[in-house]
């Protein structure tokens, strides 16, 4: 087996930042909601950028365990994690739709700016990094 590394907490040492970038964008996708949809819409856009950012940190820490027990480890749990998390928010979403819920649409918008503002911001991090070695 190949040796772990001296120091694994580069691995999720970016949490704390996205975590409140997302609490920010949290707030602004809110506010977006209430004022374009009143609360329904609101409470839709808050908790879709809530699921995106669970979601990616639960991955995060999972492969950042995986690779610390064993490197092998970190393809399966991977692929575990995307297959779990794509299908719960499948089933959420579906089970949305098929309640008329009126936040459904603010939801999916939420979804796609959690998932569009922590890619960036996960890949700001990873050039930060790749700029200090």
């Amino acid at each position: 087996m190949p040796p772990l590394p001296a120091d694994p907490r580069w691995k999720v040492e970016h949490l704390p930042l996205l975590s409140a970038i997302s609490v920010a964008l949290l707030m602004c996708a809110a506010s977006v909601g209430f004022l374009t949809g009143g609360p329904v819409a609101a409470l839709g856009a808050a908790a879709g950028v809530a699921i995106v950012t669970v979601s990616y940190t639960l991955t995060t820490l999972a492969l950042a365990w995986a690779d610390t027990v064993r490197p092998a480890l970190v393809m399966p749990v991977g692929l575990g994690a995307y297959v779990v998390k794509y299908s719960l928010l499948g089933v959420i979403l579906a089970a949305l739709v098929g309640s008329g819920w009126r936040g459904g649409v603010a939801l999916g918008w939420g979804v796609v700016a959690g998932v569009v503002v922590w890619t960036a911001a996960q890949v700001w991090w990873v050039h930060r990094i790749a700029q200090r070695k």
